[in-house]
């Protein structure tokens, strides 16, 4: 039985029937002091809609009748004078009939009593039933709603063996009941402008409101204002109405997205499209959400969607050209030359235009996708937000994001988990998210009992209190009362909501499946069913909203569009991506007409800027801030740092970010801790230790008219935080946008996103994106874990060709290398380097990926240091440090010549000193891995003509650098000499866990990186 929670309560005082009628019964006896009379109020767990209501509330009530009897509800006033009077437990209470005024005032007159009045107590026991009656439907109606138009639903409701019943005698109540006139409780709409209704009409208002095709779940929100918004917009009788001429532009739609998927089957039969037959109605749903978002002031929406039914959401919703879609289907169609693209059902598109319904423009894009499904939800939130921050929108009023699932994708992909908490977190809301879940009741050849654990598949949207709106999607109407609340809750209370369309797939996995192998009760149903498209029509033409041959007039208005779009795709010879771009960035790409020049300007900075940022840096520009004892010897030292005319890592970090600041470059960096930086060497949120919550941002006060710099720390995710910075960087060229690994080995579970999104966005998105990945990396001696970001993994996905020497008298040869490239793989050894690279990355007249090995001991490594002379006006970042030392001077002598990148570098130059060999061998540091500096190297061996040449790394041989450079060096060389290893040897695991062995490996490899004779058994 269900019964009435204390929600009620909080919208009056509680009665005293309310608080004692039900749990006061068997109670033994009492003295009459307050302290007995609290036994009464005692919360007992048999009763939980009393559950929440505590003594103290009795206890104040008491106190306040003592002193004005007329202060406390009239039953309390009755209930406390029973019980001063001798009234045994149980009998207390007496409730004031309310009947007559003539009854009321007998009440009013009302002495102690010692007899309550039997007729009373089940007047109230019918009320209280009544009012769990409701609430049952309310909570658990949508178990019997008629949700499935194939009427076999699986949803297993196992965990709940009593739904809602509409036998009143499970209530305690009986069929003489049924007519008797029961008061409404404000928790509930359904008597529109009556407050009391006979129980038969009650129950058949709720049947209405819960359990027709429509299924609501909301009742697990805890805020009793969303709670009632939602009664109303369900119970209110008569609130699902639609005019004719909404009912003719339902059909109308209905038409266009059933038309053309019967279109593309006509001319390519034996083609994959992984079309919508089995829920057309998705097109008018998505339609109705974008008018109603429309009429409340959005006038941008990002879409993210998996393949089924994007051709048809291209077509019908963001309207993209009939003819660009149809000509992807042609086998001859040549690829323009802007990369290898994907297929026509992964691509992305952006289109602005006039919304018919609410004549105001409108933006749509929609996001490309892979093929894993849901990978694309963070990166659509991403880019929303960036739309949000970039056009001021802080409350999400003008940019929002819809989002379109599969069911089994939905309840078994983890990244929807992580996209939903990121969804109230202050630095990346995007105000409420529309979730539409295609339910197509089977996972490709999967069925829900076993592919999730939950009754519906939408059940991981409760974990944010979204309400979840289920509905019948062959009743065109309800689907789209239920796209209007959704519009209507995301513009009121800025949350995300979730419509769950209960549909079915009307051919299998996609046009060339056998669906009956596997699901044959299922499809036999199916090939019964008739289509939602003639349903509807033939409701309409019934009652007298259209007639036949208007409807058939509309299908032949369309098919003609669509014959004439098809003759124009003929003409069609060359697949132009640039028709199929999500984030277009106009202007960037030319200046005053004519394409950027491609080169890169200096990325050095004058020296008043430098010593500008680094005491901004160092100090704490806000008045009564106290920081942490700790942290003003940080930043004493850092301002000692500055008047050195010295950098650190964090000081480096500090002055690039500050001076694209001036240069009204936005920069965000996001991920775990980075506010104060995982090895506490950042710091750039300061916190007050005296005012909770006060903070200060001292990069944010460096210029008067710079652009703000936002960091934050992330939830503890990394695929959904990465996706989300991802698509904030396509939004825009023009900022800085960076995600950090806690450890440079938490990559590995956002893998998805830079193996689907990040390596391959220009070749298969045509799209660039300028993102950085800074992932901490370096073996010391800490363990396995967290010692290695695995560079192996992301030089093994660069595109340059280890065997092909481009040609190295190419002008501008650097920047058109990088130009080529897939992204940029960088291993900085200095703060200047790392310091020019990250200005780089905005000053290229072009965007790519930028994945930055960071340290960690090189954070406050004595000399990992960087004068500002290498940071001045004319200076640049260095691909390649040579050499510089007495091995330099007498290259002839130089007998062995180590390539090395990082931080190994110090353990090297440390080793060859102590061992005296600063003549015999030079070290050079290889800083840009990808793309190869082939033309640096070059000069750097033809710089050593007798040394033997050798990688030395840190990592294990089968791991790191050294499978990536040696090709690159032999082909650099034309093979003329062999390329040694200086290194530890292959290994599972990336580090050893023991502190003495990886000494030991340490030692083995700077012994064969010096000995001379380590190679000749080999020659």
């Amino acid at each position: 039985m269900f019964h009435l929670r204390t929600c009620a309560a909080k919208l009056r005082p509680l009665t005293a029937s309310q608080t004692v009628k039900t749990f006061s019964q068997n109670r033994p006896a009492a003295a009459r002091t307050f302290g007995q009379i609290r036994c009464y109020t005692a919360p007992v767990a048999a009763e939980p809609f009393l559950s929440g209501t505590s003594s103290n509330y009795v206890e104040e009530m008491y106190y306040a009748w003592l002193e004005n009897p007329k202060s406390v509800h009239k039953s309390w006033d009755i209930f406390f004078r029973n019980t001063n009077a001798g009234a045994p437990p149980g009998t207390a209470y007496q409730s004031p009939l309310p009947l007559s005024p003539g009854s009321l005032s007998a009440v009013a007159r009302a002495g102690p009593l010692v007899e309550a009045q039997p007729n009373v107590d089940k007047l109230v026991e019918d009320h209280l039933a009544v009012q769990s009656l409701i609430r049952a439907y309310q909570v658990r109606g949508h178990h019997i709603a008629k949700l499935d138009p194939l009427g076999i639903s699986c949803v297993n409701f196992d965990d709940a063996p009593v739904t809602v019943s509409s036998n009143v005698g499970f209530y305690g109540l009986d069929e003489s009941d049924l007519d008797k006139v029961f008061h409404l409780p404000t928790t509930t709409f359904i008597g529109g402008q009556e407050s009391a209704l006979p129980l038969r009409e009650i129950i058949r208002r709720l049947e209405m409101a819960y359990c027709q095709h429509i299924g609501v779940e909301f009742m697990f929100i805890n805020d009793l204002e969303q709670c009632q918004w939602i009664r109303q917009k369900f119970e209110t009788p008569g609130v699902m109405q639609f005019t004719n001429e909404e009912k003719r532009t339902l059909l109308a739609r209905l038409v266009r997205s059933t038309r053309f998927e019967e279109f593309l089957q006509r001319k390519w039969s034996s083609e994959k499209r992984f079309g919508l037959e089995g829920c057309e109605v998705l097109i008018p749903a998505l339609k109705t959400i974008i008018d109603k978002s429309s009429e409340n002031g959005v006038d941008y929406v990002i879409m993210g969607m998996p393949h089924r039914g994007r051709l048809n959401v291209l077509a019908n919703v963001i309207r993209k050209e009939l003819e660009q879609i149809f000509c992807q289907f042609d086998s001859k169609l040549e690829a323009a030359d802007e990369g290898s693209g994907d297929v026509k059902y992964h691509l992305g598109m952006y289109h602005r235009r006039i919304n018919r319904v609410t004549d105001r423009n409108i933006t749509l894009s929609l996001v490309a996708n892979p093929s894993h499904l849901e990978a694309a939800d963070p990166v659509v939130m991403g880019k929303t937000k960036a739309e949000q921050f970039y056009c001021g929108d802080t409350e999400g009023k003008k940019v929002m994001s819809i989002l379109l699932h599969g069911d089994a994708a939905f309840a078994g992909q983890g990244i929807v988990y992580e996209t939903f908490h990121l969804s109230d977190l202050p630095s990346y809301t995007t105000h409420g998210t529309v979730h539409v879940v295609v339910n197509n009741q089977i996972g490709f050849t999967t069925d829900p009992r076993m592919a999730r654990s939950s009754p519906y598949p939408t059940d991981v949207a409760r974990v944010v209190n979204a309400p979840i709106f289920h509905v019948n999607s062959d009743d065109p109407e309800a689907v789209m009362y239920v796209c209007k609340v959704a519009a209507e809750w995301r513009s009121t209370f800025h949350k995300d909501v979730v419509v769950d369309l209960v549909c079915y797939r009307r051919n299998g996995h996609n046009e060339m499946d056998e669906p009956m192998f596997t699901q044959p009760l299922m499809y036999k149903q199916i090939r019964k069913q008739k289509p939602v498209l003639q349903k509807y029509a033939e409701l309409l033409v019934s009652q007298g909203v259209v007639n036949q041959p208007e409807y058939e007039e509309e299908i032949s208005k369309y098919d003609k569009i669509c014959e004439e779009a098809f003759a124009r795709s003929k003409d069609e010879k060359i697949l132009h991506i640039k028709h199929w771009l999500d984030s277009p960035w106009p202007g960037f790409f030319t200046l005053d007409g004519q394409p950027r020049s491609m080169t890169c300007p200096s990325t050095g900075l004058t020296e008043d800027i430098l010593t500008h940022i680094g005491n901004v840096a160092s100090s704490v520009p806000v008045e009564d801030f106290t920081i942490h004892g700790g942290l003003s010897r940080i930043l004493k030292t850092r301002g000692e740092l500055v008047k050195n005319r010295t950098v650190d890592w964090a000081l480096a970090e500090y002055m690039a970010f500050g001076s694209l600041l001036k240069e009204g470059i936005h920069i965000r960096l996001s991920g775990q801790d980075v506010e104060r930086g995982t090895f506490s060497h950042r710091h750039h949120v300061l916190h007050d230790q005296n005012v909770d919550k006060r903070t200060c941002i001292p990069m944010n006060h460096l210029w008067p008219n710079q652009a703000p710099y936002t960091v934050c720390n992330s939830s503890l995710s990394e695929y959904g935080v990465l996706g989300f910075e991802l698509g904030f960087a396509m939004a825009s060229p023009n900022a800085l946008v960076l995600w950090e690994a806690q450890f440079g080995d938490f990559h590995n579970t956002a893998q998805c996103i830079i193996d689907q999104f990040i390596c391959p966005g220009q070749a298969k998105w045509v799209r660039q994106n300028g993102i950085v990945l800074l992932l901490p990396h370096g073996m010391e001696g800490m363990g396995p874990e967290h010692s290695s970001a695995r560079p192996e993994r992301f030089l093994q996905m660069c595109n340059d060709d280890p065997d092909v020497l481009p040609d190295l008298k190419e002008a501008n040869f650097d920047i058109n290398q990088l130009y080529d490239c897939n992204w940029v793989v960088v291993n900085c050894s200095t703060p200047g380097n790392f310091f020019h690279v990250l200005r780089r990355q905005i000053l290229l007249p072009f965007r790519k990926p930028l994945i930055i090995f960071t340290p960690k001991s090189l954070l406050r490594h004595p000399e990992a240091r960087s004068n500002f002379d290498e940071m001045l006006p004319g200076t640049h970042f260095q691909r390649v440090i040579p050499e510089d030392g007495p091995a330099a001077q007498n290259p002839g002598n130089v007998k062995r010549l180590l390539f090395c990148t990082g931080k190994v570098y110090y353990d090297l130059t440390r080793e060859r000193k102590a061992r005296d060999m600063v003549e015999q061998v030079a070290i050079t540091r290889i800083e840009q891995l990808s793309p190869f500096p082939f033309d640096l190297l070059l000069q750097e061996v033809q710089k050593y003509p007798n040394a033997e040449l050798a990688w030395c790394q840190e990592e294990h041989k089968n791991q790191g650098y050294y499978d990536y450079v040696k090709p690159r060096l032999r082909t650099t060389i034309s093979r003329a000499k062999p390329v040694w290893y200086a290194g530890r040897d292959p290994a599972a695991a990336p580090a050893t866990g023991n502190k003495k062995t990886h000494l030991t490996e340490l030692q083995r490899l700077l012994d064969t990186a010096f000995d001379l004779d380590a190679f000749k058994n080999f020659s």
